[in-house]
């Protein structure tokens, strides 16, 4: 007969604690797409503050460089980031470029902030003077949210094709072939095979769903969590009509 020790933890107790925290984020807002002056001007902020920029958790704010900026080096901009010392834990985007990058290589995607920020200006070492506090701003009015008619596609989508709603749900009632990608601010409803990717609440609505008459999708995705054919293949629901939502971090596959 075997005895527990008194150090020993039955399975059922439970191993972690899930708990809200206010945790102080600084965002680099980028204006323009030009990685080189970055380094350049991260390495003189430096300079100014060496301690400020020690492992500083970051967020990359994509959502006001203009539309026709061109394709952001994701992976570039990193690793300038990195070398400075800030650490990036998520994008803020809007851009489909921005997004799709940012999946690429599994880093959260967060929707535009509405909010007022206050630029944060690291005070150089030399400096000793405590800083005046200034008065909190005023917050923002919350924007009105943005409703577009849903987007309805009737013939097949071939591949290479995208095809994005924005600000409202997408509607194909033909097949969407492999290489095709589907992009939607809301929900996606497919009424034919569906062999490419698609990708709903791509601005962070995770109340989004993907709805497919024959899933054998290369890809589906919900506000940035996603599932690739190698795990669809494994679903028992993989050819049958699907629905796909969205729970915490979890992709959810039932039976339409």
């Amino acid at each position: 007969m075997q005895t527990m020790s008194p150090n020993h933890t039955p399975d059922t107790a439970s191993v972690f604690q899930l708990k809200g925290s206010m945790l102080a984020i600084t965002v680099l807002e980028l204006g323009r797409n030009d990685l080189e002056a970055l380094d350049r001007q991260l390495a003189a902020k430096v300079a100014q503050a060496p301690n400020f920029f020690s492992n500083t958790p970051l967020v990359l704010a994509l959502d006001k460089l203009p539309a026709n900026e061109g394709a952001i080096d994701l992976p570039g901009l990193m690793r300038i980031c990195r070398h400075h010392g800030l650490r990036t834990l998520a994008i803020r985007a809007n851009r489909i470029e921005d997004i799709a990058a940012a999946i690429a290589i599994d880093l959260p995607v967060l929707p535009p902030s509405g909010a007022r920020e206050r630029p944060l200006e690291p005070e150089p070492e030399v400096k000793k003077a405590e800083p005046v506090p200034e008065p909190a701003p005023a917050p923002a009015p919350a924007p009105e949210p943005e409703v577009r008619p849903t987007r309805i596609i009737t013939s097949p989508v071939r591949g290479g094709q995208q095809i994005y709603a924005q600000g409202g749900d997408l509607i194909v009632t033909a097949s969407v072939s492999p290489g095709a990608e589907l992009l939607a601010d809301g929900n996606i409803h497919v009424y034919g095979a569906m062999r490419g990717r698609a990708l709903a609440g791509i601005k962070g609505n995770t109340k989004a769903r993907i709805f497919c008459q024959q899933m054998t999708a290369e890809m589906v995705s919900i506000a940035g969590q996603y599932k690739v054919c190698e795990d669809l293949r494994r679903d028992p629901l993989w050819g049958a009509g699907v629905q796909v939502s969205l729970s915490g971090d979890v992709l959810n596959i039932t039976r339409l």
